[in-house]
């Protein structure tokens, strides 16, 4: 069985009473559209930004920088 916590987030008060109106007029929970935001905005964290789907296409295509080991690709970008 999966537990359920309540979260309080701040907002203007405009703001929640626009949202509440646009998930009325589609009949949906303004609960159940923000846990949906909230899945979207965590899976887009987890995938590759632009500039590491750039670098990634590059060394596809053979261009790009490459590293002689894992210490040097630290070392460039200075972690």
């Amino acid at each position: 069985m999966r537990k359920e916590v309540q979260m309080s987030i701040k907002m203007e008060p405009e703001l929640r009473d626009q949202f509440v109106a646009v998930a009325a007029s589609v009949h949906r929970p303004a609960a159940q559209i923000v846990r949906e935001l909230m899945r979207l905005y965590i899976a887009q964290q987890q995938q590759p930004n632009q500039a590491t789907r750039t670098a990634m296409e590059e060394l596809e295509q053979g261009k790009g920088m490459r590293f002689a080991s894992a210490d040097e690709l630290f070392k460039d970008l200075e972690i």
